[in-house]
């Protein structure tokens, strides 16, 4: 038995004769008549009673019909599916971000996609870039959007954005009236930063080492705001994005300080798995941020 004899009994069980079967299939009655011949043969049995004016379902065709309108009831929805999937009209996007993405500037861009296909679910994991890069090796997400160092030849990957970093205090820091700093007298007082694997602590790390200087880290916090929490102890100092520091500097509980020879600024990307065709939802959503797959 194969679809194209069970699609041809379906069709003259419906409409009750070889004759209106072939009609709409198209077909010629001796071609409908030799399909339903064959399709019994495979079937060592009679589906249909030949009547002077059509045809009848015999027993075993009754059964018959129950699987074949369940098989071809499935087709369809499976057609449906596929092509609602392909048209956004349902799905997932499953992203993956790193803190200050996913905290500050990503949630715009999910809006934006949210109002262009409303009926797709959107879920967001957040982690730092290692934790990220690893949920992607797994499959656990369709986008990666990471700050700092990724292994390239890993992954598929588009430049996001850029973003300086902003060396910030609190306000009754010893250096907070200072007008212009060297990088050299920040190392006077405690570096606060994120936990290892942070793109964010990479970039800084990077950045200090090629300025000659050692960024000795006295505190490790994985939150962005809880170590802005921490910097109104009035000790320490944080290079943040200024993505996330926009209500403190302008409340002026946290400064930012006047260095002018260290300048860090970090990418950001988005990464997919290399040679993996994206689906309709993740494709959607970088094209509306302008970045092709």
């Amino acid at each position: 038995m194969n679809l194209h004899h069970l699609r041809i009994f379906l069709v003259v069980a419906e409409t009750g004769s070889i004759s209106a079967g072939a009609e709409r299939l198209h077909i010629s009655q001796p071609a409908v008549t030799r399909e339903i011949r064959e399709l019994e043969e495979s079937l060592g049995q009679r589906l249909f009673d030949r009547q002077p004016r059509g045809v009848r379902l015999t027993e075993g065709g009754q059964r018959l019909l129950h699987y074949a309108q369940r098989i071809f009831n499935l087709e369809q929805a499976a057609e449906r599916d596929l092509r609602d999937f392909a048209q956004l009209e349902q799905g997932e996007l499953r992203l993956g971000a790193s803190a200050t993405l996913g905290a500050y500037l990503l949630p715009p861009l999910i809006g934006r996609f949210r109002q262009r296909h409303p009926q797709v679910f959107v879920s967001l994991a957040m982690d730092n870039t290692t934790g990220i890069t690893r949920q992607l090796d797994d499959g656990l997400i369709s986008l990666g959007l990471v700050e700092g160092p990724f292994a390239r030849d890993a992954y598929a990957h588009r430049l996001l954005a850029q973003d300086p970093l902003l060396p910030v205090v609190a306000a009754h820091h010893p250096l907070a009236a200072a007008k212009r700093l060297p990088a050299s007298s920040l190392q006077d007082y405690p570096l606060y930063l994120r936990e290892p694997g942070s793109g964010t602590r990479n970039s800084i790390e990077q950045a200090y080492r090629s300025h000659g200087l050692e960024p000795r880290a006295h505190m490790a916090i994985g939150s962005t705001e809880a170590l802005k929490r921490l910097l109104l102890d009035g000790q320490g100092i944080a290079w943040l994005s200024g993505h996330a520091l926009e209500r403190e500097l302008s409340s002026g509980e946290l400064r930012q300080l006047p260095v002018f020879d260290l300048r860090i600024e970090r990418d950001f990307h988005v990464l997919w798995r290399q040679g993996v065709s994206l689906s309709p939802a993740p494709s959607a959503f970088l094209a509306l941020n302008g970045i092709s797959s």
